[in-house]
């Protein structure tokens, strides 16, 4: 599908603020009210703009600590697949889960207070039906963290 400079300048302004309003978007785009509201619009039922959603700080919610968990499947049959992403989504602390290729089957990020509370996050994982392998790397440093956003 093929974006103009207008629904390119709506995606980035989007990113940037996803609060601000329909007339403040049409002032910074450069486009009068209803053709921009007609093409967020657009946009929406295309699909490109999925929903609007806050950002929080998950360092001042669930903790400072920054973990990349690998986990390793006994099997990797659907019921043992579909138990274990239901079981990791429940998680609070887990603001990432992967189903990756290589080495390990998932790749789950998840934010800690301390590391007591990352064993209690270790002893939920290894409760999980089916899991063989937990390899955790901790993040020492974040030089880039970012949404989504249209670099067209």
């Amino acid at each position: 599908m093929e974006l103009d400079s207008f629904d390119q300048k709506i995606l980035h302004v989007l990113a940037e603020d996803g609060r601000i309003s329909w007339r403040d978007l049409a002032v910074r785009i450069g486009l009068s009210f209803s053709p921009t509201l007609r093409r967020v619009r657009k946009l929406e039922q295309q699909g490109i703009i999925r929903g609007y959603t806050a950002v929080f700080d998950e360092n001042r919610l669930l903790g400072t600590m920054g973990v990349f968990i690998s986990v390793t499947l006994e099997r990797q049959i659907k019921d043992a697949l579909v138990t274990f992403e239901h079981s990791v989504a429940s998680m609070p602390e887990v603001v990432g889960g992967y189903q990756t290729s290589g080495s390990s089957d998932y790749l789950i990020h998840a934010m800690v207070r301390d590391l007591p509370h990352y064993q209690q996050l270790l002893d939920f994982l290894t409760t999980v039906p089916g899991v063989a392998r937990i390899q955790t790397n901790f993040a020492t440093k974040t030089f880039v963290r970012r949404s989504a956003a249209f670099t067209g």
